[in-house]
């Protein structure tokens, strides 16, 4: 008993599922997806199987309707399933069955289709169709604006608990496994401002990590840029200030740096052991003499 929305950005050919439901872990479950190949969310009375089988059928070049067509002949109990799903071309298909819980239905758009069952009222899922193609940013962005649409118009009669969004890439050379975002919040009071939360983290974390790739081949500049990108996106997380400080001392800004490595230990008092150990297994090759003065080791 759920409301979820499956879609492809066509723009960056990103794919990505949201859901929130009150039910434990609702993310663990519903969401679905491979880059390049398509996108699934199973809910109602979940069978798991039309997330990874789905997948698979699409894979092979199976539009999704022949593909859901497939798995609904194959269930003994299809009526009470609820599935959407989009390939990597942005073709969907949608199935509410007949012994869902109302309100219980669905809407698709282009490269798009959102799904609820159990809701307050029957606007649920036009509110999120229209928010989320109305909606501004990145895919993540989009899908969490749906989500939020359908809290606004009553959601969940039962109330809510949990959330996931996960996102994949739609690069070319994109692994089956990779995935840009997959963040849930299991059990909540309030999962989508938690959800809200992580979405920031983990941009934070993409962040920095593509800062210290920078690092990693001298870009200092941009290693700088994106490491204060992610600092702004998680202020709070001691880990990407300690990485800050380093950044900034690297920059020639020894006060700053200090000022930030004092803040990050303050919190983590093991912060200089971590970059010490990182700096000796050779992941900050040439710059283990700034890790020394930074963490106020002696020179040798």
């Amino acid at each position: 008993m759920t409301y979820s929305i499956v879609a492809r950005d066509p723009r960056t050919g990103e794919l990505g599922v949201a859901v929130q439901s009150r039910w434990l872990a609702s993310g663990a479950v519903v969401p679905w997806a491979r880059p390049g190949v398509g996108a699934v969310a199973t809910q109602s009375f979940v069978d798991v199987r039309y997330g990874p089988a789905g997948l698979e059928l699409l894979a092979t070049g199976m539009p999704p309707e022949a593909a859901l067509a497939r798995l609904l002949g194959n269930d003994p109990d299809p009526g009470v399933r609820q599935v959407g799903m989009v390939d990597g071309g942005g073709r969907t298909a949608v199935h509410t069955g007949a012994d869902c819980v109302a309100a219980a239905g669905h809407a698709t758009g282009d490269g798009v289709t959102v799904q609820a069952n159990m809701m307050e009222r029957a606007t649920v899922w036009p509110a999120m169709l229209e928010a989320y193609e109305q909606a501004a940013g990145d895919l993540a962005d989009r899908l969490m604006a749906a989500l939020r649409a359908a809290e606004a118009e009553g959601g969940d009669v039962r109330g809510r608990q949990s959330a996931g969004i996960l996102v994949v890439p739609g690069r070319p050379g994109a692994r089956p496994w990779d995935t840009r975002f997959g963040v849930r919040v299991d059990d909540s009071a309030a999962p989508l401002d938690e959800l809200d939360r992580l979405l920031a983290v983990a941009r934070a974390y993409e962040a920095l990590d593509e800062g210290l790739e920078a690092v990693a081949v001298g870009e200092l500049a941009a290693a700088l840029a994106l490491i204060e990108r992610a600092a702004a996106l998680a202020p709070d997380d001691d880990q990407v200030r300690l990485w800050l400080a380093v950044a900034v001392f690297d920059s020639g800004d020894e006060d700053r740096g200090r000022s930030l490595y004092r803040s990050a230990l303050a919190v983590e008092p093991r912060a200089g052991e971590h970059l010490r150990r990182f700096a000796a297994a050779g992941q900050l090759p040439g710059r283990e003499r700034l890790v020394a003065m930074l963490t106020g080791e002696p020179r040798r």
